[in-house]
């Protein structure tokens, strides 16, 4: 069973855009990427075969399901930050054993969706989404019952470290004293591994970024030529990420928001970050937020760990 809560409001994405076309690096928060379009086109992405982050992640838990539920202990309030479609979602709820879940998410349509398709795989556990962008605070609905933060999809590695740690604070003081946190991070590997998983071949993740185009000149009376611009992937070593930029093939001018923009032939729009981290790394960041780490486990190449952190009073097995 599942109950909508009240949607999310978006009153945010005109200033953002204002503000991010105004600067000398034109930048968009990656977080506008997810109307109902954005997220399909993302769950796309996860299936394709140079994406490996959301399979991966998947091994990782069916291999050590058992290893995790017994960390976790049943009888806990799952809240997934983002929730998507919730694809590997059952897996962690298979094998923990929750007393309810409330799945959040900023695409209300999209999040309707995936809670009524998860509900008729848990029809007796009480499903609570919560249309809202976790990224600012919101009110979780009054579950009683010690609660676990999901994370899954290393979505924390959009955020630059002082802005993750920023984040993972907001998550400690939503869920409250006495949580934990399961989180998905991406780990440092090859360059050309990286850039391939941001650039595939049958370009969806190019429809993706361009979307947040698309989106513009629908919400916000904008007057952009889509085919003005095309996608680019980048791989930052010096500051151990992939960079997204919506990069302009002209000159071209535009109105958005209520404001008129130019952008010189090569000027970018960046769009996105994607940081990848050691595990030395992934423990300083926890830590720095608050959080304890617990336990971690990864695939056998070494390119994803999902791990487990804690807050002061949560009750985990050795």
């Amino acid at each position: 069973m599942w109950e909508a809560a009240g949607p999310a409001g978006s009153d945010d994405f005109a200033r953002a855009v204002r503000a991010g076309l105004a600067q000398r690096q034109k930048v968009i928060p990656a977080r506008y990427f997810y109307d109902d379009a954005g997220s399909r086109l993302f769950e796309d992405i996860t299936r394709l075969p140079e994406y490996y982050p959301t399979r991966t992640e998947t091994g990782i838990l069916r291999a050590s399901a058992a290893e995790i539920a017994a960390a976790v202990g049943p009888g806990r309030v799952v809240v997934e930050f983002g929730s998507g479609s919730s694809a590997k979602t059952p897996l962690l709820l298979d094998a923990i054993q929750p007393a309810a879940y409330v799945p959040v998410d900023i695409a209300a349509d999209f999040l309707a969706e995936s809670a009524a398709a998860l509900a008729a795989h848990v029809p007796d556990l009480p499903i609570l989404p919560v249309a809202a962008d976790f990224t600012r605070p919101f009110a979780l609905p009054d579950v009683p019952g010690p609660r676990l933060g999901w994370f899954p999809g290393s979505t924390i590695g959009n955020m630059g470290p002082m802005a993750a740690v920023d984040l993972l604070r907001s998550f400690a003081a939503t869920l409250g004293a006495g949580s934990i946190l399961l989180i998905g991070l991406d780990l440092a590997k090859d360059a050309a591994v990286l850039e391939a998983a941001y650039n595939d071949a049958q370009g969806v993740t190019a429809a993706f970024n361009l979307n947040l185009l698309t989106r513009i000149n629908r919400e916000l009376a904008g007057t952009i030529d889509v085919d003005a611009f095309a996608h680019e992937a980048r791989w930052n070593p010096a500051l151990s990420r992939i960079e997204m930029h919506l990069v302009a093939r002209r000159a071209t001018r535009f109105s958005a928001a209520g404001a008129m923009f130019e952008l010189a032939a090569g000027e970018s729009i960046h769009t996105e970050n994607s940081y990848k981290w050691t595990l030395a790394e992934s423990r300083l960041l926890a830590r720095a937020a608050g959080w304890m780490p617990h336990a971690a486990w990864a695939d056998p190449a070494g390119w994803f760990s999902v791990q487990l952190w804690a807050l002061p009073a949560a009750e985990l097995a050795p």
